[in-house]
């Protein structure tokens, strides 16, 4: 279970390079985060993001020194993009918060692992590898996979006042790879702090919502986002109108072999009222063909 040596992407050599690379003269690198997660439950694996105890600056260095193109993505934030056969790693030095108000948080570079992962949102996504495909766990989330539970790093409510669109992502992880309740703690403080989602940037709650309506299966999170009041907080439209049509509508897809459409997801659980439509559409900064 806690190994991932033999999976294909883990092998490949652009991978493997950049473990050469970075773990070379006292530096460490590590997979994080989802490929992580979705190698160890056996799904498949997107974008391969890394992290590091070097500076940003000597990543870029040792790069350049290796013929390796790097790209300085968010530099300030510690992540360099290393691109090797055309295929792109992120790579970010440990942080710590400094300072968070809920929207940005203010990092300072580090080199202690521990406190890289307790500064991330979700246990699942706080694993690591090292080079010889051994997973690293220092918060207990190989114990959430087994159980596919998904859950807040140490306190919820002080993970959500960090950044408030973590209740988003928490019933969004939660429609991806959860099962049976939300855990309740998190679900609690989501419940809590769901009058703080107005003050994020519209684009930012749409694309998090983007991402939970384009889920196998978003119903299980869509009915407890409307038992915790977060739904209405974001979809006001959906209060009286009720999101019953989502069942009815999945069963329908899978029956018919039908990609999952976020969109018509979203037109199945609000009004069909033209002038609504459009001042929701208009309220979240959907893009000219979204609003359409």
């Amino acid at each position: 279970m806690s190994g991932i040596a033999g999976q294909s992407w883990f092998s490949k050599p652009g991978l493997q390079r950049i473990f050469s690379l970075l773990n070379a003269d006292g530096g460490e690198v590590r997979v994080v985060g989802g490929a992580v997660r979705n190698a160890l439950m056996g799904l498949p694996v997107g974008d391969i993001d890394m992290a590091t105890t070097l500076p940003p600056q000597d990543v870029v260095e040792r790069a350049k020194e290796a013929g390796i193109k790097a790209v300085p993505t968010g530099i300030d934030h510690g992540t360099v993009t290393l691109v090797v056969d055309g295929e792109g790693y992120e790579v970010t030095t440990l942080r710590r918060d400094v300072t968070t108000d809920g929207r940005h948080a203010e990092v300072a570079f580090g080199t202690d692992w521990k406190e890289d992962a307790e500064r991330r949102d979700l246990t699942i996504n706080a694993l690591y590898a090292d080079a010889s495909g051994e997973v690293i766990d220092m918060i207990g989330g190989l114990a959430d996979i087994e159980t596919k539970t998904v859950r807040f790093i140490g306190d919820a409510a002080t993970r959500i006042a960090e950044d408030h669109l973590r209740i988003l992502r928490f019933f969004r992880f939660f429609a991806y790879y959860g099962s049976g309740r939300p855990d309740a703690d998190g679900l609690r403080a989501s419940a809590r702090a769901k009058d703080k989602l107005s003050t994020l940037s519209a684009e930012r709650v749409w694309s998090e919502m983007k991402k939970l309506l384009s889920a196998d299966d978003p119903s299980r999170a869509l009915l407890w986002m409307r038992q915790a009041g977060v739904l209405a907080q974001i979809l006001p439209e959906t209060e009286k109108w009720g999101i019953d049509a989502i069942h009815g509508l999945i069963a329908a897809e899978q029956a018919l072999g039908w990609k999952p459409d976020p969109m018509l997801r979203l037109a199945s659980i609000i009004p069909p009222d033209a002038e609504r439509v459009a001042a929701l559409a208009s309220r979240l900064r959907m893009s000219k063909n979204e609003a359409a």
